[in-house]
């Protein structure tokens, strides 16, 4: 889980950080020098460019000297603290918080608030409100002839007090949205990993199944030349006690290929065959009937339609999840029921346990969910499961429904497809 622990570090892709702080210095540049030479306006547009200038220097120097393509967190909140610092002084020259481009103060928190951690972002968020209050107080007018207007004192701290709430509420939205999004990645990341296992295992599978199937030749010409050798070098006991241990570990070699085949029986089309949803039912119930001493109850009598479809390990995977939740989450007691007809498929899961929390049912398919009641604590988990099982399922084209079972006073899945997306598969 390496890969999870360092996905955990805050950063900024520094291209894209880049990128965006040309943007602002570009604009900024063009606005200063359009307001003082094609407008007219008069304010201290030198040092104004100056202030430009150190931004651009700074873009530069961040360019060249930092070759990693994601910015450290301490990294990331020096330049974004330059650039609020920035944006001060170019409002302090012109306006202050009056200034209509006052809004871009509150840009850099915004934009660092989904990447850095949330003490980085409660320093860049008072940062900015104390910018915001400092301007507020104390700055130049407004460039002339634009300082001739007088505003009214509820509107001129109006607009501070505007950009305060909007700073914080957009701030919040972006961190609490960030933390929801890394923790449905890092689900996802999972997911993969659990795929990419089970990919290998049936690659594996497949190829000693190949293996057995190629080798029973000659394993089977061996023995039968050993045999031959037996009967005509009969009473040689040296030669035959070779010969009898020969033939032993050519029936072991048999007996060791057997085991590691998907399935012995199966001459040549035992690899990638298709199967019912029966099949797969069937198959894991048999796989956790050999772990768990619980009792399994299958129905299939009103599959009146059964399709066969391409062997999929992401159906195979989904499935076992929400089995494994049932056999997880029941008291003694678990029911799995396939009905079909000419137009869907569904498979039925239920279980006799306590069924899903009232304060999570609203939540289920998210991951890392958890109930708050005391007496779920025990078996309560972190809706991984759940949110795994039917992500693959629904990739698959599978209505997933959670809910309590009505009849069984447990948690019931309901998994549909439409016949032609299983076919489709």
């Amino acid at each position: 889980m390496e890969f999870l622990n360092n996905s955990k570090n805050y950063s900024l892709n520094r291209k894209t950080y880049i990128n965006l702080r040309w943007i602002g210095i570009i604009g900024q540049f063009i606005t200063i020098n359009s307001v003082a030479f094609i407008f007219q306006f008069e304010f201290n547009f030198i040092l104004a460019n100056i202030i430009v200038l150190i931004g651009a220097l700074s873009n530069i120097f961040l360019f060249y000297f930092f070759k990693k393509n994601q910015l450290e967190e301490k990294i990331s909140l020096i330049f974004l603290t330059l650039d609020i610092l920035q944006l001060t002084f170019l409002l302090y020259l012109t306006g202050g918080t009056i200034n209509p481009f006052s809004i871009f103060l509150i840009i850099p928190s915004i934009f660092s608030s989904n990447s850095l951690s949330i003490k980085a972002n409660i320093l860049l968020i008072l940062l900015t409100i104390s910018s915001i209050i400092l301007i507020t107080f104390f700055h130049y007018e407004l460039p002339s002839p634009l300082n001739n207007y007088i505003f009214n004192i509820y509107y001129y701290y109006s607009v501070p007090i505007a950009l305060i709430i909007a700073l914080i509420f957009l701030s919040f939205f972006a961190i609490t949205f960030g933390q929801v999004s890394s923790l449905r990645k890092e689900a996802l990341n999972k997911i993969q990993q659990l795929i990419a296992k089970e990919h290998e295992l049936v690659s594996l599978g497949g190829q000693a199944a190949a293996a057995a199937h190629s080798l029973a030749t000659p394993l089977s010409t061996i023995k039968i030349i050993s045999q031959e050798l037996s009967k005509s070098l009969k009473g040689n006991k040296d030669i035959e006690k070779d010969i009898a241990l020969l033939n032993q570990q050519v029936e072991r070699c048999n007996q060791i290929l057997k085991k590691l085949t998907l399935n012995p029986d199966v001459d040549d089309e035992f690899i990638d065959h298709d199967l019912t949803l029966s099949n797969y039912i069937k198959e894991i119930i048999k796989s956790f009937q050999s772990i768990s001493n619980k009792k399994f109850f299958f129905q299939n009598n009103q599959d009146t339609n059964p399709l066969k479809f391409k062997r999929s390990i992401e159906i195979i995977y989904g499935l076992r999840n929400f089995v494994g939740n049932a056999n997880k989450f029941s008291r003694e007691k678990i029911f799995i029921t396939i009905n079909s007809d000419s137009k869907i498929t569904e498979v039925i899961i239920e279980d006799d346990g306590e069924g899903f929390s009232k304060n999570i049912l609203d939540k289920i398919g998210e991951p890392y969910i958890s109930t708050k009641e005391n007496n779920y604590n025990n078996k309560s988990g972190l809706g991984l499961g759940i949110f795994i099982g039917g992500t693959l399922l629904e990739k698959n084209f599978a209505k997933v429904i959670c809910r309590n079972s009505i009849t069984r006073n447990g948690a019931e899945i309901i998994i549909r497809w439409n016949n032609k997306d299983l076919l489709g598969l």
